[in-house]
Formats: C-alpha cells, structure tokens, sequence
C-alpha cells in the first residue's frame, strides 16, 4: 500500500479542532487585547466550553479551574484597562502538566498512590507564569509517575490523538500535547526526561520545546531522573515556544541571530533505529523548502544508546520512587512498576559505565556543533501508534514500541541540548516532526531556523 505523504500539516479531525486557538498565535491574541477587540475572560469562556466538549473525547484535562481561571481572566482584563501590562502572555491560558506543583491543587503524576496529594506551594515554573499574567486553565493528563512514552498508563486513562482518537498522544506530556493540538488552550507546560514533551509533539503535530539542562527550574516538579529530567513547553508556533520560553526560563535567548547561510547538519537517523523512510525524505523536503541543503553527519559509537540511557535513567527512577514500590495498595500500573523495579538491578558499575559513556558522547556532540548552527533529524521514526499497541512495525521491523518512539530524542537528554520538534507533515493524515538540536548559548539560532521552516511550509501549503 502506498502512504500518503504532505509536507503541508494537517488540521486534526474537524470536530476535534474546534478550539478558540487553532490557527491563532499569541501575538495575535495579545494585539486584540490590547486593541481592546478581545479579552482574557472571553479566551477563557471559549476554552471552558470547547473543554465541555472535546475533553471527554480527548481526554486531555485531569481538572480544570474554572472559577480561578474565571477570576484570573478579570484581574487581567483589568491591569490592561490600567495600562499595567505583564507581556506576552498577559491574560493568555495555560494548562499545566500534572506532575508540576500549583499550590492548593491535587498533583497526582498520574498515579493512585498520589491521587490526593495537595501542592503546598507554586513550583517556579507556575511562579512564573502567574507572574507573567498567564491564566492557569487546569492540570493535564500524563503518562503514570512520567515513566512512560505511550501516553496510555494512567490513573486517569489514555489522552487520545486529536488527528486520530484510536490513536496514542505520546506520553508522558500527552494531555499538554492534545490541549494545544486541539486548540483548547494555545500554550501548555510539560517536562522531557527521555522525550517526553518532543514525542506527544511530534505525533500530535504541534511544537515542542526541551530548553537546555537546567534552564527552567525543576523545583515544584515531582522528579523521575534528577540528571535527565527538564521543563519545557508546547505551542502552535516556534514564535510562541519562544515567547512562552522566555518567561518560564525568565531571560531572552542566547546568541545571536542566525545568518541566512545556515549550517546545518543532518543527523542521520539510520544508526539510532528504524525509521519510516517517508518520515525521512519528509525532513529532508522540509529544509529544502527552507532553501537549506544540509550535510549529512553521524555519531561515533551510538549504537549502545539505548543501553547507556536505560541504565541511567532506570537507576535515576527507582531511586525516586523507591519507597513508592513499597505499596501493594493503591497499585502502580504493571508496566511503570516493572520498569521502576528493573532499575534496582542496575549495578553501580554499570550507572557509572554509563555516565562515562554519556560525557564522550556530550564531547562528540559539542565537536559537530561547532561546525553548524543547528543539527537536524526526525523527531520521532513513525507515526502515532494505536492505543494499546506494543509492537509496531516500522520500516518493515517489529520494534518495541517505547524503545522505537523514544530512539531519536534520548540522546539530547544525555547532553542536556536544547531541542525543538516542529511540525514538517503527515502520512496517511498522521503528523510527524523535525527536530533542531542546538549549542546552549545559541538558542536564538534554534528559534530563528524553526521560523524560516514554518514560513517556508506556509508559503507552499
């Protein structure tokens, strides 16, 4: 059978893409607001009625704050009327991965054990947010504790594929990942210890950020592996990643702007897995469009990845969640307990193997970076599997579903490189993404070329 392919990415299902913010950007909201044609508390009725009814659908939402939301939206209205004005996101809704704290509200990470656990304080990320005007809509679904990649283990059951609803949201930030794919809400936080905010991007057809190592303060994030774990953000926009950025990370971006004689690598995918060879010419087609030709580069030594990051990672895990395995009642979902046990078994020896291997591979990273601006490659090697699925073929392999979806985004984790999926198609109706990787002090590089990308997909849609 021969696959559809489109450079040019698909809207979801119709009457799964009706919220208020498909197709509008912050920046354009914040001019009708400030032009006096729209207000915070008009956005917010819209999200709460399009929550009605595609929530039950999309399964996106754990909660959702009406009355603070409400409250929120006029103190907004407000401070504008006055002249007081926050910026960017002054007014705009937000949604809020359900592992990161918002004082007086459940954080359950997606577990019964947690189910009525109260968040004594704001996490700064949140802080943040409330500080920049931003309206906090509710909590989203997530994959049980963030230990999981599939978007379909939860205490709250799966969060479903707007372009598809049999279809998996990628995990574990799916529910932030739908909530800005079905235009409920234009901007929502998740975090990303393995891929976590690029996969449900990437599947849901929408942009997502991992900022580098540590930019966004984790504190107020319930942890899985302290060393690997970051705070990022969804959006429509690459523009409105950054604007959103910008405030979470509470600085501008590094480096200077990128020159139009972009040089850019192409990571070739082949070594880390299979990979839907449409998926790879689509990423390819993309950065041509962009009048980009890119040179093709490859990892020394990649081909134990997977074993170097499972070992940190699994060791990372259990330490957090030690105690928490202690429970017969209420349960862990079988998958995320069996995972979490499994990183008990992990000798020192090999934890400590593994981090040198993970600082060779950093020095190799920052060598090809000092030859380009951006490394590119696929965001994830296939398209969203169905819900329940655990061995999907790709490229005409059987693969594990987790260690397929996750193949090409571990490695930035690692390193601790800031990474941005951005929409580049669909096969067959289904989204798939690009990823830019980027140096630490040049994310305004990064930033610049996914706006190139997305002008140029525009101009030939």
């Amino acid at each position: 059978m021969t696959n559809t392919v489109s450079i040019n990415p698909s809207s979801p299902l119709p009457e799964l893409a009706s919220g208020f913010f498909a197709g509008q950007s912050i920046t354009e909201l914040g001019d009708h607001f400030r032009d006096r044609s729209l207000t915070s508390r008009a956005l917010v009725e819209r999200t709460l009625a399009a929550a009605v009814r595609l929530n039950p659908i999309l399964n996106c939402f754990v909660s959702i704050e009406q009355k603070e939301a409400l409250a929120a939206a006029e103190k907004a209205d407000a401070e504008l009327s006055k002249g007081f004005d926050r910026g960017p996101l002054h007014g705009i809704p937000v949604a809020i991965k359900d592992i990161i704290d918002v004082a007086g509200k459940l954080t359950t990470s997606g577990s019964a054990l947690f189910a009525d656990r109260i968040a004594a304080s704001d996490a700064t990320c949140v802080a943040r947010l409330r500080a920049a005007g931003a309206v906090l809509m509710g909590k989203t679904v997530l994959h049980e504790l963030a230990y999981g990649i599939t978007g379909d283990r939860s205490l709250h059951g799966a969060s479903r594929n707007p372009h598809d609803p049999t279809r998996m949201s990628g995990g574990s930030s799916g529910g932030s990942a739908v909530a800005v794919a079905a235009g409920l809400v234009p901007v929502a936080l998740g975090t990303d210890t393995a891929g976590s905010i690029r996969v449900p991007a990437a599947l849901c057809g929408v942009v997502g950020y991992k900022p580098a190592f540590d930019a966004i303060p984790t504190d107020g994030v319930h942890p899985l592996a302290s060393s690997l774990d970051h705070v990022g953000v969804f959006a429509r926009t690459a523009r409105d990643a950054l604007l959103a950025y910008e405030i979470l990370a509470d600085q501008r971006v590094a480096g200077e702007p990128m020159a139009q004689d972009h040089r850019v690598g192409w990571v070739a995918p082949a070594p880390f897995g299979p990979v839907d060879p449409a998926i790879t010419s689509g990423g390819l087609d993309v950065l041509r469009l962009a009048g980009v030709e890119p040179q093709s580069i490859a990892f020394d030594e990649i081909e134990d990845l997977s074993g170097i990051f499972s070992a940190i990672q699994s060791s990372e895990a259990h330490l957090a969640h030690r105690a928490d395995l202690q429970h017969a009642s209420p349960p862990i979902d079988p998958e995320v307990r069996e995972r979490l046990a499994r990183g008990g078994e992990v000798p020192a020896w090999r934890y400590l193997q593994a981090m040198q291997a993970r600082r060779r591979l950093s020095e190799q990273a920052h060598r090809l970076l000092e030859g380009f601006d951006v490394l590119a490659m696929p965001s994830v090697p296939t398209t969203a599997p169905r819900i329940g699925e655990r061995s999907p073929m790709v490229d005409g392999v059987v693969v594990e579903v987790r260690a397929a979806l996750l193949s090409l985004t571990c490695l930035w984790n690692l390193i601790g490189l800031p990474a941005l999926t951005i929409p580049a198609g669909t096969i067959d109706g289904l989204p798939f993404g690009l990823q830019l990787v980027g140096a630490p002090d040049r994310d305004r590089a990064l930033f610049d070329f996914a706006q190139r990308i997305e002008s140029a997909v525009r101009i030939a849609a």
